[in-house]
């Protein structure tokens, strides 16, 4: 068979493979994880592979280039990196029995080096049991040693395969909890519960990210809104000068476009990743435990309404944007108005002008006449000396109105060629 891989596009090979990363290791129960989740800056990012990879050379493992997924077996346990656009999680996993599920010291030594090294800024840190006997879920009282009974969420998932438990909450030593029942899962069951667990609450909590910022800024918005709507009634009146209005037309625009360039970007991140959380909240296929809430009432209940305020926050600065373009608009319709009344007045004006000269052009056209004929009759007077003293002042005086009338014959013509 003819080999297509010549013909293959360059992102192909990188595609196929992103389709089998980002998963864990198969195990079974029982079995301890520990995940910790960190942001990432420009700087964090390249820090967090610079810090996978020594770890990776140390244990004679090597990181393909630009992948952003590693497997580790390092020493008694596998270390589980995967990198994101804004975060990188990093996941212990230690296969065998356990006593205390919560017990932090099975990850001493070099699994706690690893951990105090990470770099970036941890936001999420759980512990995870994966329990399997006979007896199943500990019953009310036994759970209240390891978690608050006041948030105590247990529930079935995996279409009850599984039966979680988890209070959602931080305890003394840093780390949320979550115990996880293996009531029947089988082969890669058990990893998939547990990467849909983990991948909801670490989705929902970049999602909450927006809401303090959101929060923080609201005030902010309210007093931009308030400016609005004074400058929108000033614009309506004459009495305000428009100069002032558009420097404060202005400000409030600059005001604007900072919190927009500011919020953008975290508000749609916010939507994003609550989007992806209601995705695997989906997919664990949640059912009820009598007596305690579920997962997904308490993924609903804390995630929806901080999703509705984020939302509400990016329409109000889009509702703000609108209304300043429109407030823009009206102020430019009204200068223009002015320009236009300003620029008729000097119309009128430069007319008025014209027929002023026009009228002055004609009388010193007048003028013009009597000046020729006066210095022609001159010439006619001093054509009129052999005649005799006598007969001069006739000549002159007849030469008068036959000279005034030849220049203005004359002059008309020249006149009207003027004015065409």
């Amino acid at each position: 068979m003819h080999d297509l891989s010549a013909r293959s596009h360059p992102l192909r090979a990188s595609l196929s493979a992103e389709m089998h990363v980002r998963r864990l290791p198969r195990f079974a129960s029982p079995c301890r994880l520990l995940q910790v989740v960190t942001l990432l800056g420009d700087q964090a990012a390249r820090e967090s592979r610079a810090y996978v990879e020594d770890i990776a050379t140390a244990h004679g493992h090597r990181i393909a280039p630009a992948s952003r997924y590693a497997v580790l077996p390092v020493g008694g346990f596998t270390l589980v990196w995967e990198g994101h656009t804004e975060f990188a999680s990093f996941t212990l996993i230690r296969q065998g029995s356990f006593g205390d599920p919560f017990d932090t010291a099975v990850f001493d030594g070099e699994a706690a080096s690893i951990l105090i090294g990470l770099p970036g800024e941890v936001i999420r840190a759980t512990q995870i049991a994966v329990i399997r006997h006979a007896g199943g879920m500990p019953d009310r009282a036994a759970l209240g040693e390891w978690f608050d009974p006041s948030a105590l969420t247990v529930c079935n998932v995996a279409q009850g395969k599984a039966r979680i438990a988890s209070d959602f909450m931080l305890h003394g030593d840093g780390f949320g909890r979550l115990l996880v029942e293996d009531i029947a899962l089988e082969g890669d069951e058990t990893a998939q519960v547990v990467v849909r667990m983990q991948e909801l609450g670490n989705y929902r909590n970049m999602a909450l990210l927006g809401l303090p910022l959101a929060q923080q800024l609201t005030p902010e918005v309210t007093a931009i809104e308030q400016r609005l709507s004074a400058l929108t009634h000033q614009v309506s009146e004459r009495s305000t000068s428009d100069d002032a209005l558009l420097d404060e037309l202005t400000s409030v625009s600059a005001e604007l476009a900072r919190l927009v360039a500011a919020t953008r970007y975290r508000m749609s991140a916010t939507r994003a990743y609550a989007q992806l959380s209601m995705e695997r909240l989906a997919s664990l296929a949640v059912g009820a435990v009598r007596g305690f809430q579920t997962l997904a009432d308490f993924t609903e209940r804390r995630l929806a309404p901080a999703v509705r305020t984020c939302e509400s926050f990016s329409a109000r600065l889009e509702d703000l944007s609108q209304r300043t373009a429109w407030t823009s608009s009206l102020l430019r319709t009204r200068i223009d108005i002015a320009l236009a009344k300003q620029n008729r007045d000097l119309l009128e004006s430069m007319d008025r002008r014209v027929r002023l000269q026009l009228r002055l052009q004609q009388a010193v056209e007048g003028l013009s006449v009597v000046a020729i004929s006066y210095y022609l009759v001159s010439l006619i007077g001093y054509l009129a000396y052999p005649a005799g003293a006598e007969a001069k002042p006739y000549i002159v005086a007849a030469a008068v109105p036959v000279v005034m009338l030849a220049v203005w014959v004359l002059a008309r013509p020249l006149r009207r060629g003027l004015e065409e």
